[in-house]
């Protein structure tokens, strides 16, 4: 796909800071550095995003998680590692090619903030929805 920019850089058009790439995966560092070590995982082949995923893709590019985690967490000496993904523009995706965020962690202050709200569970809810899901999952 010629206009993803994710795409130019998986052909070598736009250059970028490599640090890890396979036949069917790319791994560099994203240009807005978040937190140092900032890094996205991306499927060479080009797929909107998770959703639109397939379960092998899925694999090779989560395959390489683990392997990537470890070497961003001894090269940077973070605390830990966020993964991220944002599919769809609700969920703030803005490269509409799949990607993975590793993000290195190393305090309160490390200019990311996630943050879960904790509300009283409903449980009739939460196992209403689960059932749900689960009819679209079979």
């Amino acid at each position: 796909m010629t206009d993803c920019i994710f795409c130019q850089i998986v052909s070598g058009a736009i250059p970028s800071s490599q640090i890890y790439e396979d036949e069917k995966v790319l791994v560099f560092l994203d240009i807005t550095q978040v937190t140092p070590g900032h890094t996205l995982i991306i499927p060479k082949q080009h797929c909107k995003n998770l959703i639109d995923m397939s379960a092998d893709t899925a694999r090779q590019v989560f395959g390489v998680v683990p392997k990537l985690a470890q070497a961003l967490v001894k090269a940077t000496g973070a605390d830990g590692i966020n993964l991220i993904n944002n599919s769809e523009e609700a969920a703030g995706q803005t490269v509409f090619h799949a990607h993975i965020h590793l993000l290195p962690r190393f305090a309160a202050g490390d200019g990311l903030d996630i943050r879960f709200v904790q509300n009283e569970p409903d449980f009739g809810k939460i196992a209403e929805l689960a059932k749900h899901i689960q009819q679209e999952v079979n």
